[in-house]
């Protein structure tokens, strides 16, 4: 369960912000040389949410950024970690948002996870959900959590997917 909810944070190490505003700024900067390459109009936001850097692009006309569900995003999320891993050596978590796609996305996710758990506190069945990314099965284990029930990934990528469990599983 690589994916599953976070981990006590007292047992995490803290936060370098400056390193994590580093990235930023390098995403940034990755992520401004494509919009120009691809003609794409966009003011970049730099923000430390957590512990990781994140990045938004905002602007109009971004939904080709985006991709159905979200495809081409992941892809440009990749790129971007591996600019910033190619200028700092080390690996990076950096979120990458464009349009609002992921806030609105992760409202969204946390309504079927409260929505799921009610059944699963209802019903009393263990349900397994539909393939999603590890930023969206993340947001599903973190509300899952929250409601006191149990939940793992499984499957292979591209279609792992979350299990929600009764509380007596």
């Amino acid at each position: 369960m690589a994916d599953g909810p976070a981990q006590d944070e007292s047992t995490e190490p803290a936060v370098d912000v400056e390193t994590l505003e580093r990235e930023g700024d390098i995403a940034a900067d990755y992520i401004e040389g494509l919009l120009d390459v691809a003609d794409f109009d966009g003011d970049i936001d730099m923000d430390v949410e957590g512990d990781r850097a994140k990045v938004s692009v905002v602007g109009a006309t971004l939904d080709e950024l985006v991709g159905e569900n979200g495809e081409v995003l992941e892809a440009l999320q990749e790129l971007t970690r591996l600019a910033v891993h190619r200028k700092t050596g080390n690996r990076s978590r950096l979120m990458l948002d464009i349009g609002g796609y992921r806030d609105s996305r992760r409202k969204e996710l946390k309504r079927i996870g409260t929505e799921v758990a009610d059944e699963v506190k209802r019903d009393g069945v263990v349900k397994p959900l539909a393939p999603m990314s590890p930023f969206e099965r993340k947001v599903v284990h973190d509300t899952i959590a929250a409601a006191g029930l149990r939940s793992e990934s499984e499957g292979e990528e591209p279609n792992r997917y979350v299990v929600v469990y009764p509380e007596n599983d």
